[in-house]
């Protein structure tokens, strides 16, 4: 009788130890997406030193969909990239293009951390537009954090203040296309397989990219070929490791680590441009990112 009555404790307390490791992979796993993401910027900004912004998208998307389309067909085969709704892929495709062509100006004028504490503001930007674009009910305390969210924001780029420049404005356009991006996805995704969304949308920026080179294209060399690939497969990595981390561990607890990347943003900038940031900078982003993580620990029934 013993042995039977310890049956379902041992189940019940493998069953925790089992979603804890899980769990842990999780964090692991959006650490090490927030890392790629900053690897590939940092490509991305040294590229635009020399080439085109279309001309960086194109071929770095480009490489990325090599990737995406590999791993796609040897999980689900060709089924997956089934497009079940053609306005949301187009829709998504185009809010995509349009963010990283703003996000890129961006990196290309501002350093690496300025822009990546900046677009960390993209979660206010959701909670803020759920109410008219989703016609969500979005709670008093969540207004609270997405006015808490903007005042960062101003924080950070300091309007008025002699150190104000138009270029600040760019990563704050980028943050709330890339909110609009995120609600078009969340919708789209109860309808069209996320590898679906994910290799449309890798598509249409490629193409985007592409249709700029009339505004310029510079010859590349095997060298330069290296980077671009490198930062397509680096930014592909980066979206299938923040998949798998929100697969493996709730969203709730797993999505605050992506703000690790903004630590990855600061120690690049040092050790490549010498961009060291500034207090209001800092300040400005620990306001930002604590309304996001107070906000994504809200219940969605409380929201």
């Amino acid at each position: 009788m013993p042995q039977h009555a310890a049956g379902p404790a041992v189940t019940d307390a493998a069953a925790t130890n089992a979603a804890a490791a899980a769990q842990a992979r999780g964090i692991v796993a959006m650490m090490i997406s927030a890392l790629l993401l900053m690897l590939g910027d940092s490509i991305a900004k040294i590229l635009l030193e020399t080439y085109p912004i279309g001309q960086v998208i194109a071929i770095r998307q480009l490489a990325a969909l090599a990737v995406i389309l590999a791993w796609a067909l040897s999980v689900g085969g060709a089924q997956v990239l089934v497009i079940v709704s053609w306005r949301g892929q187009l829709l998504r495709g185009a809010l995509f293009l349009a963010g990283t062509f703003v996000i890129l100006s961006a990196l290309h004028r501002l350093p690496l951390a300025t822009v990546t504490a900046i677009t960390f503001a993209s979660p206010i930007f959701v909670a803020a537009l759920s109410a008219p674009v989703l016609g969500e009910k979005v709670a008093r305390r969540v207004w609270i954090a997405i006015i808490v969210g903007f005042v960062g924001v101003l924080v950070m780029i300091r309007p008025g203040a002699a150190s104000f420049e138009w270029a600040l404005l760019l990563p704050v356009i980028g943050a709330a296309v890339n909110g609009l991006r995120d609600l078009v996805s969340r919708r789209l995704s109860r309808t069209d397989h996320s590898l679906s969304i994910v290799f449309w949308s890798t598509l249409i920026v490629g193409a985007g990219g592409a249709l700029m080179t009339p505004f310029g294209w510079l010859p590349v060399g095997a060298g330069a070929l290296g980077w671009f690939v490198l930062a397509g497969v680096i930014n592909a990595g980066a979206q299938f490791a923040m998949i798998e981390g929100l697969r493996l561990g709730r969203a709730a607890v797993v999505t605050p680590f992506k703000y690790t990347g903004l630590v990855w943003a600061v120690l690049l900038g040092v050790l490549i441009w010498g961009e060291w940031p500034d207090q209001w900078l800092l300040l400005g982003a620990l306001v930002v990112i604590g309304a996001g993580i107070y906000m994504s620990r809200v219940p969605p029934a409380a929201r």
